[in-house]
């Protein structure tokens, strides 16, 4: 920056003639010319925030020093009527000469001298699904319309060096019942400490899941993940998950939920806890990526409903085990086409125990990027107990098989338009099923 421009901004600072006269033998070094705080002052004065003598002049020609800048940031934040962009430049602008600041009297907060450790995102969504399903025992058709919101915050603070601290809070709600529904609410869905060490990873709190996507989602569990390396990974997790997350997958196609094991038989009230572990070994390289899991799944439930042919042992106590291998991969031909697959089994099921997934991707939309697309056509295959709780849910859910067509698209920068259609089966019934998918995210 010119030298001149710089003057002309550091007018800003002086408070009367006598602090032209400090200035020229204050105990702080100066500013280094390419620091960013000079164009974040350029921006403020552009902004008229700050302003300077009559003639816009400093009336010299020098840097300017780390208590000038201290001086001017102290005119800038007595301000009350600023833009939010510009007040929270002079927030960033606090926080880094708060030392200067505090030596001139000016209090500058915790909070405020920290305001760059905490970052905010999120997103509100609108979702609408709609889903048929052919009757087990009938000619006639099963409907179910809904028509939801979530608001979404997800805040990253800085710890140190090495450490941050995430969170998901999400609020939900009925459009058409508006927000009736009492389980929809605000919950923390996600909060956890992680801490990166090199090639070495660490997670502890209520984490969202990493291991496996074809039979879980990447909804949380409570516990630890551990993972090490770069172009080979070793990833390793372990805790705890209520059942209740799992929701009711349930197709209703034959007189009991067959979609999911764990909410087959539980009453929406008695929720059991799932004990969780799972690894993962994993190797990408510019093209290529592929992994190979095993996740173990168990819980017990207190329930005399469950039929003998899909759960071992006493049907007082009866015992649900998952033991669910995987394996995935992917590779990109060009920047603008992909395929991948997947196939998960477990091996402690004796029916609906495979699930598979063919996926073919063309482009893709990017937030940032006003106009941008992507398009993919899927075939899957997502038997009940290989899969009792897959990220593919928006589209071919847990229980079901068949053809899955997507399309993305950005109408307007960070917002996100995106349209499913799904046409198969319910496995288990043998019975003709479809859904409508509809999603606009508006990211911030």
């Amino acid at each position: 920056m010119e030298k001149t421009l710089v003057s002309a901004l550091t007018t800003a600072l002086v408070i009367g003639a006598a602090s032209t006269t400090f200035a020229a033998s204050n105990p702080f070094s100066d500013v280094p010319a390419d620091h960013w705080a000079y164009d974040a002052v350029s921006q403020l004065a552009a902004d008229g925030v700050i302003t300077g003598y009559g003639d816009s002049t400093f009336q010299g020609n020098r840097n300017i020093t780390r208590y000038e800048m201290a001086q001017m940031i102290a005119k800038a934040m007595a301000k009350k009527d600023v833009s939010a962009a510009d007040k929270a430049m002079i927030d960033k602008l606090a926080a880094e000469f708060s030392d200067e600041l505090n030596n001139l009297g000016v209090r500058v907060a915790n909070l405020e001298k920290h305001a760059d450790n905490v970052k905010w995102g999120g997103v509100l969504e609108y979702t609408y699904t709609s889903t048929r399903h052919d009757q087990a025992n009938s000619n006639g058709k099963t409907k179910n319309n809904v028509d939801e919101y979530v608001f979404r915050l997800e805040p990253v603070a800085e710890v140190n060096d090495h450490w941050t601290v995430h969170a998901r809070v999400d609020a939900n709600g009925l459009m058409d019942t508006d927000g009736g529904n009492s389980d929809y609410n605000v919950k923390l869905k996600r909060a956890w400490a992680e801490g990166q060490y090199g090639k070495f990873n660490m997670k502890f709190g209520k984490l969202p899941n990493s291991i496996n996507l074809i039979s879980t989602t990447d909804d949380p569990y409570s516990g630890v993940e551990l993972s090490y390396g770069s172009k080979w990974k070793v990833t390793t997790a372990f805790g705890r998950i209520d059942d209740s997350q799992f929701g009711d997958m349930g197709r209703g196609t034959n007189g009991w939920t067959e979609s999911n094991p764990f909410t087959a038989f539980t009453d929406g009230d008695n929720h059991d806890t799932i004990n969780y572990q799972g690894v993962k070994v994993a190797y990408q390289d510019k093209k290529f990526f592929g992994d190979v899991a095993y996740q173990h799944l168990d819980s017990t439930f207190n329930q005399y409903a469950l039929p003998e042919a899909y759960y071992d042992g006493d049907l007082n106590n009866t015992d649900y085990k998952a033991n669910i291998w995987s394996l995935k991969a992917s590779y990109r031909f060009d920047k603008n086409s992909f395929l991948q697959a997947e196939y998960a089994k477990n091996t402690k099921a004796d029916n609906f125990d495979n699930a598979y997934s063919f996926e073919y991707d063309y482009k893709g939309a990017e937030n940032a990027n006003k106009g941008s697309w992507g398009a993919y056509v899927a075939y899957r295959k997502l038997g009940q107990y290989a899969a009792p709780w897959s990220t593919y849910g928006d589209g071919v859910d847990g229980g079901q098989k068949g053809v899955e067509l997507g399309v993305s698209w950005i109408p307007f920068k960070n917002i996100l338009a995106v349209a499913k259609y799904f046409d198969g089966k319910d496995i288990a019934a043998d019975k003709d099923a479809s859904k409508l998918f509809g999603r606009f995210d508006f990211f911030f």
